[in-house]
């Protein structure tokens, strides 16, 4: 990104910077999948970007490399003003494990079914060795219990014990335990009944208010991503195609990939819903190779990926 100043409007260095990440796998001896190819943004302090896209673009692959459950293929990573993306001192990777938090899809899968709730919350605790004694770990963990809406009689239940929502809120407390700067939310709602979702994603909002905790907030449904990010990203293909703010992406999308997912958004009015129609985007059809493209600014906090005839002809009247 060409952008002047890395600083935000209100002065303050990114938490995280994410500079052409690729994370490739190798299938065999003659096949690579470039899950994510490129990938360039950059998160602040108390703000929430959004990564959307379908299913395998490459969201969640991103949201493991950041938080190192993957080893980076290229690209750097600096999270807190320090590189993360080689190999981690025993201090970094300190750093990274308390600062930096995931909450994960599926709420059951992500819990221990053996160990209580008490137990699985304390988990950051036990490791970094953060409390003096057993009763100030179990204060730690009844009073994050009762910020995500769960009480201390909950701490001695297993996970089966809980509803979908429950489990949700057990692994969010789990990641706030350690008070991390950013918080790496992966498709954590879309387990969940649209009212759960909306009751999550509100305790989220909450949350940020209280703690100014960035999330890196990684999902699908663009209503639920519009609602809670600052800034968002379109993904495709492992290219990031485009980002703004959510007022530019949602007013002025450029990018065809993107136009096609907001025309896919359902619309609340049952009339005008039956007579919408979404725009369908094919890249191999479009003739589009995001390889020849780069990320170019286009005003504010809005980048295009996108190759000089593709960036005149998409930002033309824009």
């Amino acid at each position: 990104m060409n952008d002047k100043s890395i600083l935000n409007a209100a002065g303050q260095p990114p938490l995280l910077e994410v500079e052409n990440l690729r994370q490739y796998f190798r299938i065999s001896r003659r096949q690579t999948i470039k899950a994510v190819d490129g990938v360039t943004f950059r998160i602040y302090p108390n703000e929430t970007y959004g990564l959307v896209g379908e299913s395998g673009s490459g969201k969640s692959t991103i949201g493991r490399s950041v938080i190192r459950l993957y080893e980076p293929t290229a690209g750097s990573i600096t999270f807190r003003g320090r590189d993360v993306s080689g190999r981690l001192s025993a201090d970094d990777e300190k750093m990274l494990h308390t600062r930096m938090q995931m909450i994960f899809q599926d709420p059951m899968s992500s819990l221990n079914p053996r160990k209580k709730v008490v137990d699985i919350v304390a988990q950051g605790l036990d490791i970094h060795r953060s409390y003096a004694s057993r009763a100030e770990r179990s204060e730690k963990v009844f009073a994050m219990l009762e910020k995500v809406g769960l009480s201390r009689d909950h701490a001695n239940r297993y996970p089966h014990q809980f509803s979908g929502g429950q489990r949700q809120r057990i692994g969010i407390a789990r990641a706030l335990i350690q008070n991390p700067d950013l918080i790496i939310a992966d498709e954590a709602i879309s387990a969940l009944d649209v009212s759960i979702q909306a009751q999550i994603v509100n305790l989220m909002r909450a949350i940020q208010k209280e703690t100014h905790t960035s999330y890196l907030f990684i999902a699908h449904d663009l209503s639920m991503v519009k609602y809670l990010s600052d800034r968002i990203g379109v993904l495709h293909l492992g290219h990031l195609v485009e980002t703004g703010s959510k007022e530019e992406i949602f007013k002025n999308p450029l990018h065809p990939y993107t136009k096609s997912l907001i025309s896919a958004i359902p619309h609340p009015n049952p009339i005008v819903e039956k007579k919408r129609s979404a725009a369908i985007y094919d890249v191999r059809a479009s003739g589009i190779d995001y390889e020849k493209g780069s990320l170019r600014h286009v005003e504010g906090t809005h980048f295009l990926l996108a190759a000089d005839d593709e960036f005149k002809r998409w930002t033309k009247g824009a």
